[in-house]
């Protein structure tokens, strides 16, 4: 295998994270931050609110290949923040592409289901977008400006990413810490996603780093599942009081976004080309519970 050179936007967060810690292994990674200095990789400080930090980093590291997860992914926030949501998520996006193109660098961006309205669900990667929040905007808007900016690239759309990570906390995470404390819980019934499980996410933004894979890939759990569904299935595997989950519709929350009903995403292409499978719910969240039995503090027997 031929050593790279990666340049990791986002590597202090869930996804990021991962992907440095398992690139520190096999190839060089400059671990770009904000404000959380990553554990793995080469440190290096991007404030992406900074265009001219920005083109430094990758002028000064020539990367053979930048994984783009940086983003601000808060759904609410940006609604409220707009400006914000598209200074980080698009206009530092079009820079990173504009220096990928000028280096002649790989860029592998991270998008998300949430540029569709989930009208639909299991959406191909030719289904025409229509983002109902600012944050799916934001993220469409990303996507074009890496297809107009950038002369080699990929755009991976993911769904409900799913792990443990030291500060942050993801669906799953959430669900099994209330139910250890015995409270009730709200569950929405009827939003369905392709929930994805962290380090399988990583292996093959990996792969396809290292493969070259271009064009837009969507690369997702390879089940549609509701969000009480999932609760249910992690409950009912650690043996936690599932009677403790209330069942409510997305139309019972006032959020400052909406949210698409049915953003799950269709995964045959990245099944047909990917060597590393893309696994149903239940096997993803058998690996997430015996992750979470060897972390004495968030497993309690």
């Amino acid at each position: 295998m031929v050593k790279l050179k990666f340049l990791v936007t986002g590597s202090a967060g869930l996804i990021g994270r991962q992907v440095v810690k398992d690139l520190s292994d096999t190839h060089e990674v400059f671990s770009c931050y904000d404000k959380s200095k990553p554990e793995y990789g080469n440190a290096v400080k991007m404030d992406l609110l900074n265009h001219e930090m920005i083109s430094n980093v990758l002028l000064e590291t020539e990367p053979d290949v930048v994984i783009h997860l940086g983003a601000m992914t808060g759904v609410d926030l940006c609604e409220k923040e707009e400006s914000m949501a598209s200074d980080i998520n698009t206009k530092a996006t079009q820079i990173i592409a504009q220096q990928c193109s000028i280096l002649n660098t790989f860029l592998v961006y991270v998008s998300t289901d949430y540029v569709f309205d989930g009208n639909l669900g299991m959406y191909y990667e030719d289904s025409t977008p229509n983002p109902l929040s600012v944050y799916g905007k934001s993220k469409l808007e990303g996507e074009k400006v890496i297809q107009t900016f950038s002369s080699d690239w990929c755009i991976v759309r993911t769904s409900t990413p799913f792990g443990l990570h030291p500060t942050k906390k993801s669906f799953p995470i959430w669900v099994v810490e209330n139910l250890q404390k015995q409270k009730q819980i709200d569950v929405l019934t009827d939003q369905f996603t392709s929930p994805t499980y962290v380090p399988s996410l990583s292996r093959m933004l990996i792969e396809i780093s290292e493969r070259h894979l271009t064009g837009i890939i969507h690369v997702a759990g390879a089940s549609k599942i509701s969000r009480y569904e999932m609760a249910k299935l992690i409950s009912d595997k650690l043996g936690l009081d599932g009677k403790l989950l209330r069942e409510i519709s997305i139309n019972d929350i006032k959020w400052e976004a909406s949210r698409p009903k049915d953003s799950s995403l269709n995964v045959s292409k990245a099944i047909s080309i990917l060597n590393q499978k893309l696994q149903k719910i239940d096997y993803d969240v058998n690996l997430f519970i015996d992750e979470i039995k060897n972390n004495i503090i968030l497993f309690r027997a």
